[in-house]
């Protein structure tokens, strides 16, 4: 008897720690949702992809880890370091990056251009590392509710060579995305400069 009723009471405690498991997120810190509606069917080729909303899916505090091999841009190694992207107003953003690095601490500082319905977006990103650049290109989305953001730089001079950036953004979620990032030195063909992930720190309360 003893034991029958020490394992119905094992069996209550493993249902119960169940079922916290499975509850909400608590409504004081909701979970960021995509912009995909739930259609209740599969999807067509018909659907049409909602544009990105950029307040929805940037908006907020970001964290990051880079590891990244030698290039124009510095030496290799690996960087941490959090992003902070609030709204100017209309179409005008701006991200303030502050990260430490292999050659110490720096600042990267972005002003962004969102052009919702021709679906472009614009980057003028200064680096205290000594840089700065522009950065342009197209958005895109399917209808697995994934978004992409391809950006490329004109030259710009880094450290005394002749330096272009790309940027490619795959969005999964509101939660995070990755960056894959590649360079182009002197005129040379793109080479890998890391594909790191942001994830949104949802604990950080800040200005819209």
């Amino acid at each position: 008897m003893t034991r029958l009723l020490t394992l119905g009471a094992l069996s209550l405690l493993l249902a119960s720690v169940m079922l916290q498991a499975g509850q909400a997120p608590s409504p004081t810190q909701p979970v960021p949702k995509g912009q995909m509606p739930t259609l209740g069917r599969h999807t067509e080729q018909t659907d049409t992809v909602p544009l990105l909303d950029f307040d929805a899916y940037f908006l907020g505090k970001w964290t990051f880890e880079w590891s990244l091999p030698d290039s124009a841009l510095g030496t290799a190694g690996a960087i941490a370091g959090s992003t902070i992207v609030t709204k100017r107003g209309g179409a005008l953003y701006e991200a303030a990056t502050a990260a430490d690095g292999p050659a110490g601490p720096f600042t990267i500082t972005e002003r962004i251009t969102y052009d919702r319905e021709n679906k472009t977006m614009r980057r003028e990103v200064a680096d205290s590392r000594g840089f700065s650049y522009v950065q342009s290109g197209t958005v895109a989305g399917d209808l697995g509710g994934i978004y992409y953001i391809h950006l490329e730089s004109e030259p710009f001079l880094a450290n005394g060579q002749s330096v272009r950036v790309r940027n490619d953004l795959r969005l999964l979620s509101p939660l995070n995305y990755r960056v894959a990032t590649s360079i182009s030195v002197d005129g040379g063909p793109f080479t890998n400069l890391g594909n790191p992930w942001w994830r949104k720190d949802l604990s950080y309360v800040g200005p819209p």
